[in-house]
């Protein structure tokens, strides 16, 4: 639907409309006061100009009326900007539980991403009317594996995520119409940041299960990458299944779950703790266990392996 003043791209999100909504409310309350305002002054600088050398200056004083009115009404324009952005960003940021996760990894100067099978690709495919977590984060080639900054930003979705470091980064949507949108990053890292592009595809339940399916290299699922890999590294001498308590904590139910540390602090198992305990694990302890395990030479597929099996142990 064409507005004045709608500058945003095609709306292609199940919140697009309430983003573009609190967009253009602050872009026509902006360019309404920037008007009036510029006009007022204008016409007061014309009308109350001094008509001659000897006209005596007027004693003005103030408004209380006028001094209220423009204080409540920017207060509460404010106040209802706030209300209404926060309610859509809490939506954002809270992906349901069904939402289909899709790995992303970002690196100078290319987008790929990783399906629950073990697929990869240069381009994003998502079905319509599912919601999408895209699990995101910064990464290298090079040997000394520093990552460079990046943004995932598809602008028909109206969302954006910052890749800082090696942490993981998350963000979701649910597509609501059929087409092909584009994928930038909206972070300069380097010479060719103007060529970091891809394309979401968003398309039908059919579509997207033959592209799971269809011809192409399928790695090893995620999930059996990290079973395999608790079985190859002995992570199984270390750390039970089944609750039990050995050398480190057990893996049963410890996704999402709050750890108590050594140092008296708690954090949460997540994607960014398993990815430090793995390649520094001395930098969290937790409390009643012993500072013994050493760093872990893994790629980052077999972290993402490592950590989608977690998340299967209940």
């Amino acid at each position: 639907m064409n507005q004045f003043l709608d500058f945003m791209p095609e709306q292609a999100a199940s919140w697009s409309a309430d983003v573009d909504f609190v967009n253009n409310f602050i872009t026509y309350v902006a360019a309404f006061c920037t008007v009036t305002i510029t006009a007022t002054m204008l016409y007061f600088g014309w009308k109350y100009r001094r008509k001659s050398p000897d006209q005596p200056v007027e004693y003005i004083t103030h408004s209380v009326l006028m001094e209220t009115v423009w204080t409540v009404v920017p207060t509460v324009i404010c106040m209802y900007v706030f209300w209404y952005g926060f309610v859509v960003y809490r939506d954002m940021r809270e992906p349901p539980a069904n939402a289909i996760e899709i790995n992303a990894r970002g690196w100078q100067w290319e987008w790929e991403f990783q399906y629950s099978n073990g697929k990869k690709s240069p381009e994003l495919y998502v079905p319509i009317g599912q919601p999408i977590k895209i699990i995101s984060r910064a990464t290298s080639n090079d040997p000394a594996r520093v990552p460079v900054n990046h943004s995932l930003f598809i602008p028909a979705m109206r969302v954006k995520e910052d890749l800082v470091g090696s942490e993981y980064h998350y963000m979701w949507f649910n597509p609501i119409k059929l087409g092909d949108y584009p994928i930038f990053c909206a972070e300069y890292c380097g010479t060719s940041h103007y060529a970091m592009k891809s394309v979401l595809h968003v398309v039908t339940q059919s579509q997207y299960d033959d592209f799971l399916n269809g011809r192409g290299a399928v790695a090893l699922p995620p999930e059996e990458l990290g079973a395999k890999l608790y079985q190859q590294k002995n992570c199984n001498g270390c750390h039970s299944l089944d609750g039990s308590k050995l050398v480190g904590p057990s893996f049963k139910g410890l996704w999402g779950r709050e750890e108590a540390l050594q140092d008296g602090s708690k954090v949460k198992v997540d994607e960014n703790y398993i990815h430090e305990s793995l390649l520094n694990p001395q930098a969290k302890i937790v409390q009643g266990y012993p500072p013994v395990m050493p760093p872990q030479n893994l790629s980052d597929e077999e972290v993402t392996g490592i950590v989608a099996w977690l998340k299967t142990l209940k």
